[in-house]
């Protein structure tokens, strides 16, 4: 049921209020008139609290979340979140700050931010961080956008296209879009590797840049980006770097060191902090020496021993303000918290486990008869299982596989995507799964193919445990209704 279908007109929110023939009208009347509703409160439904605490607790209980399941969402890095971190960041004098408090009342709090930068610029080898950017798809325009002030500043008006590979994020060329820029896109080889004959066909005056993931959304390392790097650089244009699956060489690899010009990281993502349910975020970017002058604003700057944010008085060439205020604080402290905890060692580790539960986890579903998509090659931090033979034989797709584990307690892992592999498993365990947990999803797939041979139906009508069954995919597409009405 719906909260609203709990409702029951003149029902009072908790015992301790008067029922609507009690109220004080006096104390109503001294509402001015102009801050007084005018609409009908029709559309809030009218329960008790302890109906409200009960549907929103059932509704939880009802959910997948890291806190309860194995949660093998490819290209998601959905790892536990410290309860340290949140206990931290929750300390009242970081709680209690308002974002317009002077600076000289929030050293505490900018000094926490200017470290957090400081150490992600030693994490990716970047010269300068912005913590601005809200979310990672937000922090991808903000790095385009500082691509794009580059080529303005220097005149160079005729860079017009931004190269993506078929295995992009889908963020990718929506954000060159977004900053105006054609988008070219190239093939991967089938080995996952970008193909770097098709790269040198495209790469010329008309390139701004390039968007890269590496490791890849095809879950191998990116074997040949020195040389991609060296091709786009001497063609005049930049690279860009997708900073999604950065835990898979947390404090091993360095984007920087690499070639690239700008990383936008998932903070919520490879340093641990609740964001299921589509946040909250923060997208913190990174750039080269030759994209200081237009990072977003405010970054936190540091002037003897006393901190402060520096604007467009500090930075004329920036691209501006992404948000309101200073990105989002409660993400930051938390990812300010768990590198902290974790150090130089302990980031290494991430990155170790992390790979070693990918491989240990592609490894054991190989042997048990499952098609790998690039079978040749070491996983990084997730890796793509293919079910095509399975789909044609036993008409078990992707999609079914993805249902009926939901009814074996698992979350389903990313499926169909990358677009270029046909019914497609994207896995990625994250480095905080126990060896047992790996096992029993192994077993569960041994046991969906199984079910798979004996009754294919059996499979295909999954799920049989959900609140909610099979939903139309279409209609849900087409037709998006958020709005309830009786």
């Amino acid at each position: 049921m719906l909260i609203f279908e709990h409702a029951v007109e003149g029902r009072p929110s908790g015992a301790q209020y008067i029922n609507g023939s009690q109220r004080d009208t006096q104390a109503e009347n001294r509402i001015p008139e102009a801050l007084r509703r005018r609409s009908s409160l029709n559309s809030i439904p009218e329960v008790s609290e302890l109906q409200a605490v009960r549907h929103y607790t059932r509704l939880s209980q009802l959910n997948f979340s890291i806190d309860t399941q194995f949660y093998p969402l490819g290209s998601c890095t959905m790892k536990y979140n410290p309860r340290a971190c949140n206990s931290l960041a929750m300390l009242p004098e970081f709680l209690g700050r308002h974002p317009l408090a002077p600076e000289r009342h929030s050293q505490g709090y900018l000094e926490t931010m200017y470290e957090l930068q400081e150490m992600l610029k030693e994490v990716t080898g970047m010269r300068g961080v912005s913590l601005t950017p809200m979310a990672g798809a937000q922090g991808e325009f903000a790095g385009v956008a500082m691509i794009r002030a580059y080529h303005d500043a220097r005149g160079d008006d005729e860079r017009c296209e931004i190269i993506c590979p078929d295995a992009a994020h889908g963020t990718n060329p929506a954000t060159a879009i977004m900053c105006g820029y054609k988008v070219v896109e190239i093939p991967t080889k089938k080995d996952g590797d970008v193909d770097f004959e098709a790269l040198k066909e495209v790469v010329g005056p008309k390139t701004a840049g390039i968007m890269l993931t590496n490791p890849s959304t095809c879950g191998v390392f990116e074997r040949r980006i020195k040389e991609i790097a060296e091709l786009v650089h001497d063609a005049g244009g930049l690279l860009y770097y997708d900073g999604a699956n950065l835990n898979a060489i947390l404090g091993k690899v360095r984007p920087g060191d690499m070639g690239f010009d700008v990383i936008h990281m998932n903070l919520h993502k490879t340093f641990s902090t609740p964001h299921g349910g589509g946040g909250p975020g923060a997208g913190a970017i990174g750039c080269s020496e030759r994209l200081l002058p237009y990072m977003p604003i405010p970054v936190v700057g540091k002037e003897a021993d006393s901190y402060r944010y520096l604007d467009q008085q500090d930075l004329p060439e920036t691209i501006g303000r992404l948000s309101t205020f200073a990105g989002n604080a409660g993400v930051l402290l938390r990812a300010y918290i768990y590198m902290r905890m974790l150090g130089r060692v302990g980031m290494h580790r991430v990155a170790e486990f992390a790979t070693l539960n990918a491989n240990y986890l592609m490894v054991e579903l190989e042997k048990r008869g499952f098609e790998l998509a690039f079978p040749e090659r070491r996983a990084s931090h997730e890796f793509i299982v293919t079910l095509k033979r399975e789909a044609k034989d036993y008409q078990m797709s992707a999609k079914a596989v993805a249902k009926r584990l939901l009814d074996k307690n698992y979350h389903a892992p990313t499926i169909y995507f990358p677009l270029h592999i046909p019914e497609c498993l994207l896995i990625e365990p994250t480095e905080t799964e126990a060896k047992e947990d790996l096992d029993g999803f192994v077993a569960a797939m041994v046991e969906i193919l199984e079910e798979a041979q004996r009754d294919p139906d059996l499979v295909t009508q999954a799920p049989y445990t959900q609140p909610v069954r099979q939903l139309d995919d279409v209609k849900a597409a087409r037709q998006l209704d958020l709005t309830y009405s009786a």
